[in-house]
């Protein structure tokens, strides 16, 4: 099974680790995650997730960059994370930690497993 991955845009710590974790999860699972960045026009991330069976969206924090910038298209997604309902405090530009991109990597991994 193929996941499609839609990280939020944000700046903010929490934005960044969306990021961190998605990209971490290519390395540790090649070809069973594909990652888009919510800053991709609507019209692309609908052409690159139609390949995933499933799609993921992870959000930084209630904002929901993510979510609203699928809104624009055809897409809902199958499974929403955000980072900050995990316990990972917003901290504007801080620093992101290992830790932090840990617990995201497991939301998501837990969602794929279920679907196994």
């Amino acid at each position: 099974m193929t996941f499609a991955i839609v990280t939020c845009s944000g700046i903010s710590n929490v934005g960044k680790l969306t990021t961190q974790a998605a990209t971490m999860l290519m390395q540790r699972k090649p070809g069973q995650y594909l990652w888009m960045h919510a800053k991709q026009s609507a019209a692309m991330l609908e052409t690159e997730i139609g390949v995933a069976d499933e799609l993921i969206v992870i959000d930084g924090c209630k904002d929901c960059c993510a979510t609203k910038k699928l809104s624009s298209s055809r897409i809902a997604p199958h499974h929403h994370i955000i980072a900050t309902e995990l316990g990972i405090e917003k901290k504007g530009m801080g620093e992101v930690q290992y830790d932090e991109i840990e617990k995201v990597v497991h939301a998501i991994m837990k969602i794929g497993s279920q679907q196994e």
